[in-house]
């Protein structure tokens, strides 16, 4: 039994973390660990909501170990550097940390393992991001699925035959974190800044549990109307890790169980989704390449307009079609965007500007307070049909229609679009002063996605 280091990244919660259990397990003293690192901090991909997250928790994290009698080690610089210096001052034999898909992650973890091991200290990664590991749901040919459906179909077989609950981690630390006086001094937590969600460990308690009292119980008939805002947030909560995935996944089962048949489909509607962010990071560890490039190689082809004021107009949320000025309004105030939105504005940036999605998947990630590399590329590609959606590259979304479908009354357009408040729902959703008509941009995107997936035109289909 010796001291051992927890290195926490993005999972800042001391409940349901396997790192922090398998820790506490092995030794006689922890000390809990995150480094800020300045190269990382100033990454322009790296937008101001979603470091504001993370401040956010970890100054909740610091307050939860102070009431403990502990201290969060708030180190600064090197990531490898700070990790040695701190398993040297304190005696450290051992460092615990949860495993990262991002491939910046992994070499990042595999530098640190490298320099603490010569420094003879035992490395532990734990799998704690994800409910089921990028190799342990796998086709019957043991190679990884490229399409959700057959995914979650061996994924829910796979946790039928064997569930992971949460680990018991809050109760071990007790007697285990070294003390605040031993810690001394440590660098403090920058200001989390701008008005955006809070994220820590007790408000995403909160927020599970009052989505579970009720709201889960219709999210199959409302998931996908913005105004009626029937989803869980608990997205931000997932990126910080100020929730742990197993506790989302075990407890919507647990109620599934004791709920009617009626219930049973929307609370399976919500698993699908915990489902679908599994797809995205098994797609991610497995095929790396699509942090950079199309998961799918003909989308090289594609002949992408250059962006301009178009893109610009798309940013700012002035494009004429209300849905999508709405949406983008949304983001640009809250750093959140609801996930039906985020469709139909990516398929207008990509389908109706024939703007590159790289270009909309970076201003994602640098306005979104959930912001994860994963979900954010995964999403973006579907959407572009440059990625695994089975449906070929000739869905289009009408955003009108899409904006009379869900947003019928025009409840959340007048929300973020005050402007247009005056409006009857026979009107708001049409564009005004448009960017792009429908029925051009949909043919033009048609004939350069049918030239570089097909070489020989395009098949028609239907817009949704």
């Amino acid at each position: 039994m010796t001291d051992a280091i927890v290195w926490l990244r993005r999972d800042l919660r001391l409940s349901d973390n396997l790192a922090l259990y398998e820790a506490c397990s092995r030794s006689a003293r922890v000390w809990i660990a995150f480094v800020l690192n300045p190269p990382l901090l100033e990454n322009e991909r790296i937008g101001a909501p979603l470091r504001s997250v993370f401040f956010d928790a970890l100054a909740a994290l610091r307050e939860d170990l102070r009431e403990r009698g502990s201290e969060l080690v708030l180190l600064r610089g090197d990531f490898a550097e700070q990790l040695c210096a701190l398993a040297k001052r304190t005696g450290a034999q051992a460092l615990f940390y949860n495993e990262d898909y991002e491939p910046q992650a992994i070499a990042r973890d595999a530098a640190v393992t490298k320099a603490l091991e010569k420094q003879r200290v035992r490395v532990h990664a734990s799998l704690d991001h994800v409910y089921f590991g990028a190799d342990e749901v796998l086709r019957p040919d043991g190679a990884p699925y490229r399409m959700f459906t057959p995914y979650k179909r061996r994924w829910l077989d796979r946790r039928a035959i064997g569930k992971r609950v949460p680990v018991p981690s809050s109760m071990a630390v007790n007697g285990k974190l070294a003390s605040r006086e031993e810690i001394g001094e440590t660098q403090p937590v920058p200001a989390a800044g701008g008005a955006f969600a809070r994220v820590s460990e007790a408000i995403a308690r909160r927020r599970f549990e009052a989505f579970l009292d009720g709201p889960i119980s219709r999210y199959a008939e409302l998931r996908d109307s913005p105004q009626a805002d029937a989803t869980s947030h608990l997205s931000p909560q997932l990126r910080a890790g100020t929730i742990g995935i197993r506790t989302c996944v075990e407890s919507a089962f647990a109620l599934r169980e004791s709920s009617p048949a009626a219930a049973r489909t929307s609370i399976d509607a919500w698993i699908s989704e915990l489902v679908w962010r599994e797809f995205y990071q098994m797609i991610l560890r497995r095929f790396p390449s699509v942090a950079d490039s199309p998961f799918l190689p003909q989308a090289q082809r594609i002949a992408w307009d250059t962006p301009g004021e178009q893109f610009e107009r798309w940013c700012e949320g002035r494009t004429g079609y209300p849905i999508v000025d709405a949406a983008m309004r949304q983001l640009n105030t809250t750093g959140w965007m609801h996930n039906r939105l985020r469709m139909i504005t990516a398929s207008f940036l990509t389908k109706h500007l024939l703007v590159d999605w790289h270009m909309g998947e970076r201003y994602f990630e640098r306005h979104l307070i959930d912001a994860d590399l994963a979900q954010n590329n995964g999403g973006w590609q579907w959407a572009a049909s440059t990625g695994t959606d089975a449906v070929p590259y000739f869905r289009i979304f009408n955003p009108t229609a899409q904006s009379r479908r869900f947003d019928p009354d025009g409840t959340f357009i007048k929300r973020m679009l005050p402007e247009l408040g005056g409006l009857p729902p026979d009107q708001i959703h049409e564009p005004r002063n448009a960017i792009v008509e429908h029925a051009a941009a949909r043919a033009r995107a048609l004939a350069a996605y049918g030239e570089a997936f097909t070489r020989r035109g395009f098949e028609d289909g239907a817009g949704l």
